[in-house]
Order: C-alpha cells, then structure tokens, then sequence
C-alpha cells in the first residue's frame, strides 16, 4: 500500500509538472534578454536575468492603462453579476410565482446556444443606444449569466424550507430574509459565481474587441494582441506581456480555491 500510494504521489507530481511548465516556462522567457528565447533548443533559464520587457510594457507601450482597464471592468463585471444573479437564483428556486418553473426551463434550455450567436444581435442594440467604445457597452454581456442563475438556483434548494418559514413566522421580511439567512449561506456560491465572472471577463477577448474601438479602452487580452502584431518576433516581450496578463487572475483563483471547491462540491449540484 505504501508503494502504491508513493507512486500515486509521484505520477500526480509529474502530471502537475506537465500542467505547470509552459507556465513555468513562460515566466522563465520574460526574464531573457532579447533573442535568447528564439535559439535552438530553446533554453529553460535565462543566462542573464533581466526586467527590461516588463519595463517596455508599462513605460514605453502603456500596459499599466490597460491592466487598469482590465481591472476595472472585471471588477464591475462582478458586482454587477452577483448583484443581479443571486437574488434571481435564489427566487427560483424558494419564491413562489406564475411560470416559475417554465420560465427557467428556457433560461437552461438556451445554454445550447453558442453564445457567438447573440454577439451580432447584441452589438447592433447597443449601437443603436450609443454604447459602442463604451465600458457600459462593454459590461452587458455579463449583468446576468444563465450559468450563474443556475448555480445559484441549485444551491438555494439547498436552503431548509423550514428555516426560511420559521423567519417569516417571526416576522421578518423577504428582505431581511435574503440578506440575514440566504446571504450567509450561499456564500461558497456566491465566490464561485464572482470567480467565474472574473475570470471571464478579465480574460474575454472577443467582446472587448468588438465594443471597444479606442485603443485607449482595450482590455490585456486585446492589448495583447495588438502588440503581438507589432512585436511578433519578439518572444520575450509577449512573454512577459502573458505573464502580467495570467499573474492577477492566478493570485485570485489561488487565495479563493478553498470557498471556489466548496460551491462546487457542496450544493451546486443538489436538485
């Protein structure tokens, strides 16, 4: 059992490797003088280190503005996403009202709907309202996820009947039902739910590309790509570029797996 268990460990260990090192070596690359990473066989670690790419990006092409931009939009993105999602997920699965059911029977239904499909319908709406190169414009896609809704839904049925019953009997209102007794106890989906949506829109690249026409509002990923057209021989500098744009999210998935792996395996999957 124990050598089974030691090679267990070991397999695991070079499985994580794999998984790690284009990581492991893309971090490695933005530390390489210019040129070093385009020999053959391409070296693991720098000869000499250096932060001179990481200095070209924030002084001479301006990656500070659109680590701002990504920020911010991330951020409000979730904001915006928890604040109209988890009430509505909690009202489908414990608020009593007329077509309830069916009503999120098509919201599930339209998952099988590549989300592609919609990106033309929405852009020409939002040209037509004056949002185009707007942050606002930017931001619709994510006010409210059928995903998130559903998540949500899910866990709520989590939620005792009893208890909630009990408060009202109590006198409290749906209100300070919500905010003192469901809150609290769809906090393990509430940070999966923001994980989600933070993720997803710090690393969209197709909306922002298509809303967003000043380069002055891009976001990383769009950045990003703009700058591979002008530099694309200079690996390094990319690199390094990748390295700003996956380090924050990184961090953030990292300090919230405990409560991202409890909504996914507590009540997510109930009903």
């Amino acid at each position: 059992m124990k050598a089974r268990a030691i090679a267990l460990n070991l397999a695991v260990g070079l499985i994580g490797l794999i998984v790690l090192f284009p990581l492991l070596w893309m971090l490695s690359v933005s530390f390489m003088t210019t040129g070093e990473a385009a020999t053959f066989p391409p070296p693991l670690l720098p000869k000499s280190w250096t932060l001179q790419h990481y200095r070209d990006l924030f002084v001479t092409q301006g990656m500070g503005r659109y680590l701002w931009n990504s920020f911010a939009l991330a951020s409000l993105a979730t904001g915006l996403a928890l604040l109209f999602t988890v009430p509505a997920g909690y009202a489908f699965a414990k608020l009593a009202f007329k077509g309830r059911d069916r009503v999120f029977q098509i919201l599930v239904g339209a998952l099988v709907v590549p989300a592609q499909i919609g990106t033309l319908p929405l852009f020409l709406m939002l040209k037509s309202m004056g949002l185009v190169n707007t942050y606002a414009g930017a931001l619709v896609p994510w006010l409210a996820s059928i995903f998130g809704l559903f998540l949500v839904r899910q866990y709520s049925l989590s939620i005792p009947d009893e208890m909630l019953e009990a408060a009202r009997i109590d006198g409290a209102s749906e209100g300070q039902i919500f905010r003192r007794i469901v809150l609290p106890t769809l906090q393990p989906i509430i940070v999966t739910l923001a994980l989600f949506v933070f993720l997803g829109s710090w690393n969209d690249f197709l909306w922002p590309l298509i809303i967003l026409t000043d380069q002055s509002n891009y976001t990383l990923p769009v950045a990003l790509a703009a700058l591979s057209r002008e530099h694309v021989q200079d690996i390094e500098l990319m690199m390094a570029g990748a390295v700003i744009t996956v380090a924050p999210v990184l961090i953030l998935f990292l300090a919230l797996q405990r409560y991202y792996i409890r909504g996914m395996l507590a009540g997510s999957v109930k009903g």
